[in-house]
């Protein structure tokens, strides 16, 4: 049997990158977001867990702080996924009958 992770493990990339990457740095987010290029707003709005984090955007902090993009992209979906799961007793979908060897 698989493990399970209770969803309240799958933290925002933003809020992950602020408290682990940014706020450590000592730097403010408007010297940080120069530095990447991106506007002081977009990065302050992911920060804060306001926006997804891209996979431009995860480029940007692997190369300014070593952090591997494709594990924010992964914290990304799983922040997603978390957050679907924890309403899909409300998605009304029933199975579909592949029925197996029937033809069109």
């Amino acid at each position: 049997m698989p493990i399970k992770i209770h969803p309240s493990l799958y933290v925002h990339p933003g809020k992950w990158l602020m408290s682990e990457i940014v706020a450590p740095s000592g730097r403010s987010i408007t010297d940080i977001a120069a530095h990447m290029g991106v506007t002081r707003q977009a990065l302050s709005n992911l920060l804060n867990g306001h926006a997804d984090l891209s996979a431009e955007m995860a480029l940007r902090f692997e190369k300014a702080f070593g952090v591997n993009a494709d594990t924010l992209m992964r914290m990304q979906l799983n922040h997603h996924m978390a957050e679907a799961r924890s309403h899909a007793d409300d998605i009304r979908v029933e199975r579909l009958d592949l029925g197996v060897g029937t033809s069109n």
